[in-house]
C-alpha cells in the first residue's frame, strides 16, 4: 500500500466508523429509549435523505466551484461533532429529531466529498477504488465490534438502562478526529471552469443532469432510486428485529454483512470485468430479494442461518449495486463534474428513493405492529417483492453491455 493509499484508507475507515458507530442502532434506542413509533423512527432515518437531497447542490456549488474539497470535508466533520453531542444529550424524540436532522444535512455530502477526494488522487478507479473503500467498511464494522463486544451497549440490560445513548458519544469523538485528520489530506481544489460566461446551471452542478440523457444511466438513476425502498427497510428494521427475537449482541452479527461487503469488494473489479457492468447490477438487486426472503422464513431457533445468511449477503446487496454504481457513474462522467456526479448518484440513492423507502418502511412496520411485538414475516416479505419486481424490469430496460472496463486484477 502506498503513503497516499494509507491517507486515503485512513478517511475512509473514520468517515464509516461514524456513520456505522449510530446508525446501525438508531432505530433499537429510539424505540426502546425514547419511546418512538414506527413512523417517527421513519421520520428520524429519513433525514439522511433530506441530507442526501442537498447533497448535489453542495457539492455542486462549493467542492467543484470554489473550495477544497478537503477542507470543506473537515468543516462539516466537526460541525458534526457538535451535533452528535447534542444527540447524545437529547432527553426525547421532540428534542432528538432536529438534531438528527441538522447532523444529516451536514454528514451526507461528506460521503460524496471522500469519494470525490479519493478518486482525484487515483489513475484507474475501476481497480483502485475498491481497494480504498473497503476500509470504510472495515470502520463501519469495528464500529458494531466495539459497541457489543467492547462496551455491550447493545445487551438487553444496556439497552434498557439507555446504554445506547453512549454511541453519539463515541461518533462525535470519531468525527473530531476526521475533521482535523482532513485537513491534511491530499489538495483537491476545484477544476478550473471551460471559457466561456458560467450560468446558474454551471454554479450549482446541474450540469451532471446531463448524465440523464444517456438512456442507459437513466434506468440506472431510476433503478438506484427504486431499489433504495428495499434498503431502507434493513437500515430502519433489521437491529430492532434481531434484538426483538432475541438474537444476542445483534449489532455485532449484522457486521458479518460488512465483513462479506470486504470479500466481494475485493472480488467486483473481476466480477465487472469478466461479466460487465449490468449483471453486476441485476446480481446486486436479487441478493436484496433472496436476502428478505431469508429474514422472513428464518428464526432464532433451528433456522437461525437462514438469518445469518441473509446478513452475510450484504455484501453482494451493497457492493454490486451501491459500489458498482458509483465506479459507473466516474466512469460516464466529464472529469469537470465528477464530483457533481457523484452528488447526483447520492441523490439517488441516499435521497430520493430512501426517502420514499423510510416513510414506506415506517407505515407497513406500524400496520404490523402489536403491543410489544412486529408480525415480521409480513413485513419482510414486502421488500422482498419490491426488490424482485424491480430486478425483472431492470433486466428488460437497461441496455448497457460493457460500460466499465475494470481490469483483470485486483
Amino acid at each position: 500500500m502506498t503513503t497516499m493509499s494509507a491517507r486515503l484508507s485512513v478517511m475512509m475507515f473514520l468517515q464509516f466508523f461514524i456513520w456505522g458507530g449510530w446508525f446501525v442502532t438508531l432505530g433499537t434506542f429510539l424505540s426502546s429509549n425514547l419511546g418512538a413509533s414506527g413512523g417517527q423512527i421513519g421520520m428520524a432515518f429519513s433525514t439522511q435523505s433530506w441530507g442526501a437531497i442537498i447533497a448535489p447542490f453542495v457539492i455542486g456549488l462549493i467542492a467543484d466551484r470554489y473550495f477544497n474539497a478537503e477542507r470543506i470535508l473537515a468543516v462539516l466533520h466537526l460541525i458534526g461533532a457538535v451535533l452528535l453531542l447534542q444527540l447524545y444529550r437529547a432527553p426525547d424524540f421532540s428534542a432528538f429529531y432536529p438534531f438528527v436532522l441538522a447532523y444529516m444535512m451536514i454528514y451526507m455530502p461528506t460521503l460524496a466529498l471522500v469519494n470525490s477526494v479519493a478518486f482525484r488522487q487515483m489513475r484507474d478507479p475501476a481497480l483502485e477504488f475498491s481497494r480504498i473503500r473497503v476500509w470504510g467498511t472495515l470502520g463501519w464494522i469495528v464500529a458494531g465490534v466495539v459497541i457489543s463486544f467492547v462496551f455491550a451497549w447493545d445487551s438487553q440490560q444496556a439497552i434498557s438502562s439507555g446504554g445506547l445513548r453512549n454511541t453519539f458519544l463515541m461518533s462525535a469523538i470519531a468525527s473530531l478526529v476526521l475533521g482535523i485528520y482532513s485537513f491534511s489530506l491530499p489538495r483537491t481544489a476545484p477544476l478550473k471552469p471551460e471559457p466561456g460566461r458560467v450560468g446558474l446551471k454551471q454554479m450549482l452542478g446541474l450540469d451532471a443532469l446531463g448524465l440523464l440523457k444517456d438512456r442507459s444511466y437513466l434506468v440506472f438513476f431510476i433503478a438506484s432510486i427504486l431499489i433504495c425502498i428495499p434498503l431502507a427497510f434493513y437500515y430502519q428494521n433489521a437491529n430492532p428485529f434481531l434484538a426483538e427475537i432475541g438474537v444476542t449482541n445483534p449489532t455485532a452479527k449484522m457486521a458479518i454483512g460488512q465483513v462479506s461487503e470486504v470479500l466481494f469488494m475485493l472480488l467486483l473489479p473481476l466480477f465487472i470485468q469478466r461479466f460487465g457492468i449490468k449483471i453486476a447490477l441485476l446480481v446486486g438487486m436479487l441478493a436484496w430479494a433472496l436476502r428478505y426472503l431469508l429474514f422472513a422464513y428464518g428464526n432464532n431457533g433451528d433456522l437461525a442461518f437462514m438469518l445469518f445468511t441473509g446478513i452475510a449477503l450484504h455484501g453482494i446487496c451493497y457492493d454490486f449495486f451501491f459500489v458498482s454504481g458509483q465506479i459507473y457513474t466516474d466512469a460516464k462522467a466529464s472529469e469537470r463534474f465528477r464530483s457533481s456526479a457523484q452528488g447526483l448518484i447520492t441523490l439517488a440513492t441516499y435521497g430520493l428513493g430512501m426517502l420514499i423507502g423510510f416513510w414506506v418502511a415506517g407505515a407497513v412496520t406500524d400496520h404490523y405492529a402489536s403491543a410489544d411485538s412486529h408480525e415480521w414475516k409480513s413485513i419482510w416479505l414486502f421488500p422482498a417483492g419490491f426488490a424482485l419486481a424491480i430486478f425483472f424490469c431492470f433486466s428488460l430496460a437497461f441496455k448497457g453491455r460493457q460500460s466499465v472496463a475494470a481490469p483483470s486484477s485486483i
